[in-house]
């Protein structure tokens, strides 16, 4: 049997099984309101190189970025340690989060990241918090890499982690096209995804 291309785009079946939790849910939802991005963590040197390509894939995917948001101040929220211990210093994590006892699951679970959304009414994404772990299997990611990683993984409501690649890229465009809703709980939603690739 013959595989297709790595570049080849991705089939409808490829696309709900991206969406598609463990439970059998499926969520493809997209952001719903601009961008406002802010990275904790990083010196200033990283910090320049990681902003700049964070910003590329949401260009890309023709989502709107700003300084601020009217309800939070910043919505994208990226912290960067090197072990776990380190979000001992964010006041008030588990309200932040809504998760009691995130610290110590991440540490048990020896993870290197970790993505939480949250929707608004109509289900798009109105915000996002990353966490980096730079002390494990990240330590050598180069920042641009490691960036457009964490912008790829916030652009839509993964069922899992995924790994940056030019098919991803286009069914992120795709995902934003102003005729789609912004967020799917029907599998069929692929199809529609899928004719667009």
């Amino acid at each position: 049997m013959t595989q297709a291309p790595a570049d080849a785009p991705l089939t409808a079946d490829e696309i709900a099984a991206l969406f598609t939790a463990a439970d059998g849910g499926f969520l493809c939802a997209r952001w719903g309101r601009p961008v406002a991005p802010v990275v904790f963590g990083l010196d200033d040197a990283t910090l320049t190189v990681f902003r700049a390509a964070l910003i590329a894939p949401f260009t890309h995917a023709r989502q709107p970025l700003t300084d601020t948001d009217p309800d939070t101040g910043a919505n994208l929220m990226i912290f960067a340690v090197r072990e776990w211990a380190e979000l001992d210093g964010i006041p008030d994590l588990d309200r932040l989060t809504g998760m009691a006892g995130l610290l110590d699951r991440l540490a048990a679970e020896d993870a290197d990241r970790y993505r939480l959304l949250r929707f608004d009414g109509a289900g798009a994404i109105r915000a996002c918090l990353t966490f980096l772990r730079l002390g494990g299997a990240l330590a050598q990611a180069h920042p641009a890499q490691l960036a457009e990683s964490v912008a790829v993984n916030a652009l839509l409501s993964w069922a899992r982690p995924v790994t940056p690649s030019a098919p991803l890229a286009a069914l992120i465009r795709a995902a934003y096209d102003p005729l789609l809703p912004a967020c799917a709980r029907d599998a069929s939603h692929a199809l529609r995804l899928a004719a667009r690739l």
